[in-house]
């Protein structure tokens, strides 16, 4: 069923960790979305080697992420590309019991990279559709949310503790859903790829929104730099979803201002552990 050998990149120990990610495998490992034990435990095996060895991740408020039932785990990018969402995804494997699989919607342009959008799909990584959202989290799975957008991952680096405007539906999908929003703050992202600026024209050429430029060139991650995620407690807000945009906005609002805070201290706590 995998799209690269079954063995490949897949470590055993990982992939006994997915099978206990309480998902309705069917035999052959395979969920109703079509996502695969076998990819998720290749992609895990790829990040856990980012997050426990070429990174020092810290990582508080784990807690605060149920073990069961839906959620939506929404923060900031702090630029560069989305390393941020990767460590988000890791974090939930790794740090919660039973181990959660976090469903992150990807970008559209993904799905014109070959092979990309069925090998994201297989891991659990859907394009970023309204009735995809829906669907998880009506099934009481995870959804990582990252009301940014591209524009997040576009900072610069004297930009990375910031915040660009947030977009609305994500508030709205969890009134709907009657999903709690955990909120997150990420440090540390805008240091490991310090971004000085963008080539948006390389970018459209290339079928992405922009490429990166650091320092040194190319933007790869440099080994070593501390990364800290801080878990906030839970946010629920009631209604159906329909509400006038004044009421939205300022729920929105109340979210951002929350993950403000949670980035504060998450560059503060990084700043300590140095």
């Amino acid at each position: 069923m995998g799209f690269l050998p079954a063995g490949f990149l897949v470590d055993d120990e990982v992939l006994e960790r997915v099978r206990r990610i309480e998902l309705p495998w069917n035999r052959y490992g395979i969920d109703p979305f079509g996502v695969e034990q076998v990819e998720v435990a290749r992609m895990f095996t790829i990040l856990g080697m980012l997050y426990k060895r070429y990174f020092r991740v810290s990582v508080a408020g784990i807690e605060h992420v149920p073990a069961r039932g839906r959620a939506m785990v929404v923060g900031n990018h702090s630029g560069g590309w989305a390393l941020d969402a990767l460590m988000v995804l890791a974090s939930l494997f790794y740090e919660v019991e039973p181990p959660r699989l976090g469903h992150g919607m990807a970008e559209k342009f993904i799905n014109r990279l070959p092979f990309a959008s069925n090998l994201s799909s297989a891991a659990g990584q859907l394009t970023g559709l309204p009735e995809h959202a829906e669907r998880l989290l009506g099934d009481d799975r995870v959804l990582m949310v990252f009301p940014e957008g591209a524009r997040g991952t576009a900072k610069l680096y004297w930009e990375r503790n910031s915040l660009v405007k947030f977009g609305t539906g994500f508030v709205r999908l969890a009134m709907q859903t009657r999903s709690p929003i955990v909120p997150f703050g990420f440090a540390g992202g805008g240091e490991a790829i310090p971004s000085i600026f963008n080539l948006y024209k390389l970018g459209r050429l290339l079928g992405v929104p922009y490429i990166p430029v650091t320092p040194w060139g190319v933007a790869l991650p440099r080994p070593g730099v501390r990364l800290h995620l801080e878990y906030g407690a839970p946010m629920v807000f009631e209604g159906t979803g329909e509400e006038d945009d004044e009421v939205i906005d300022l729920k929105v609002a109340q979210v951002v201002e929350r993950i403000r805070q949670l980035i504060a201290t998450a560059a503060e706590r990084r700043k300590e552990a140095a």
